[in-house]
């Protein structure tokens, strides 16, 4: 076993209580289920010119193939590094020459210090960066991630915008501000019209929205109105958490993120504690729909109201 495996696992019952839990349902205020890594199967969707989809355990992976080298999107937890590359290398014999980190939270970034070993190199916007040589904090459990090892961060950082390009293939980065966190990249593969967005979009679930680390449910909508401008009917959206989506669901995601803003800010406006609004259940019909539970329900009011509270 690899070094960088040994330190993802060392790192994993950290993530596991923090990030990685909020990441996938809205930040979780206890700890999810532990992960039987060893069960996790990968799944692979082929998107068409040689771009793929990945589901495992933690965010989606998108996977572009070029002539001499991979795109990847995003790597998921650490102890999946050998199955998400078997994934890969059943696709192609081409080596992975690039990892994007979507945003720095642990079910997205686990697996860069093994692909790092493995001689990818890893981009990501540039508060990523900042974000895992710092460590953070969950502002709704106050769970801390300690600093990432040298070996797990980013070489390759960006501001506003960059290309990545490998021979055949061209990956379009760019940073939608103050969404998911201060740091998401948003990627768009044109030749296949495939667009990863990250945790900036969540399918079939509630979003979770980081606001302890520069995150606000008004830049989730603003990110959205950069996607709607930038798909078609044929584009495949790959969200962070759920199921390949297109043009329909990104539009009822941000109706869905609307309604939750302008709900929670007459609530604001009218001097309601957070507590008072989780009372209210003033999301009951997107409960109903996305059947959240209790914890999820209130979690996602908790972030959308820290979100606009001054």
């Amino acid at each position: 076993m690899s070094r960088a495996t040994l330190v993802g696992l060392a790192m994993m019952s950290i993530w596991a209580t923090g990030w990685a839990a909020g990441a996938a349902t809205a930040q979780q205020a206890a700890p999810p289920p532990a992960i039987d890594f060893a069960k996790v199967e990968i799944k692979t969707t082929d998107l068409g010119h040689r771009t793929y989809m990945l589901e495992g355990a933690g965010g989606n992976i998108t996977v572009a193939v070029g002539d001499d080298g991979v795109i990847l999107v995003d790597g998921q937890y650490a102890p999946l590094h050998d199955k998400i590359k078997a994934a890969v290398a059943a696709l192609t014999n081409q080596p992975i020459r690039y990892l994007i980190d979507t945003h720095f939270h642990g079910d997205h970034t686990g697996g860069n210090a093994g692909f790092a070993q493995d001689g990818a190199v890893i981009v990501a916007h540039h508060a990523v960066r900042e974000r895992l040589a710092a460590g953070t904090t969950n502002g709704l459990t106050s769970v801390k991630t300690p600093p990432a090892p040298p070996g797990a961060l980013p070489t390759k950082t960006y501001t506003t915008a960059l290309t990545v390009k490998i021979k055949g293939r061209t990956a379009e980065l760019k940073h939608p501000v103050a969404a998911h966190t201060d740091g998401d990249t948003y990627v768009y593969f044109a030749d296949a019209n495939v667009l990863a967005t990250g945790d900036t979009v969540a399918i079939g679930r509630y979003p979770n929205i980081d606001f302890a680390n520069g995150g606000n449910i008004r830049g989730m909508i603003t990110a959205t109105d950069i996607y709607l401008k930038l798909v078609n009917d044929q584009t495949k959206i790959v969200p962070g958490h759920g199921p390949l989506a297109g043009k329909a669901d990104l539009i009822a995601y941000r109706a869905m993120l609307v309604a939750a803003r302008d709900r929670m800010a007459k609530l604001v406006a009218a001097g309601t504690t957070e507590d008072g609004a989780i009372e209210a259940r003033p999301f009951a019909d997107f409960d109903t729909k996305l059947g959240a539970t209790e914890l999820q329900s209130r979690n996602f009011i908790r972030v959308v109201y820290r979100s606009l509270k001054p």
